[in-house]
């Protein structure tokens, strides 16, 4: 026979069962560049980290798929130069080769979607290339 108590803790606990755990919104999650001054010249890699702001922890497995790099910051949006992507040296952080043909700030932006979540992320980092 079922007590009366077992029944109170399965009623109290079945509200419990249909409860989803909270996603992170897509706004908890932002791009920091490993450098913020790279030496000018052909071949630099630009390296970034997807960090998730709630517990400082990199994310990874992130799929970016758009990316650019160009002198916005100088007034010179139409300056751009390709990006390679690179292998990723650790999880959480994503690589590109480029060349930064001229001293200056230079913008990288990237879109990118975080596994398991909805929404994508866009970021405009800016970095210096110095002589």
């Amino acid at each position: 026979m079922v007590s009366v108590k077992f029944v109170r803790v399965l009623a109290a606990a079945l509200p419990l069962a249909f409860v989803r755990p909270a996603l992170a919104d897509i706004k908890d999650y932002e791009f920091q560049l490993a450098q913020k001054e790279l030496k000018q010249g052909d071949g630099v890699i630009v390296t970034v980290r997807l960090i998730d702001r709630r517990t400082g922890k990199a994310v990874p497995d992130a799929v970016i798929f758009a990316s650019r790099i160009d002198m916005e910051p100088d007034g010179m949006a139409t300056m751009a130069s390709k990006l390679e992507p690179m292998p990723a040296t650790e999880p959480g952080s994503y690589s590109f080769r480029t060349n930064l043909t001229m001293e200056g700030g230079w913008r990288l932006s990237l879109g990118a979607k975080v596994q398991g979540e909805e929404g994508t992320i866009e970021s405009r980092l800016v970095l210096k290339a110095t002589p």
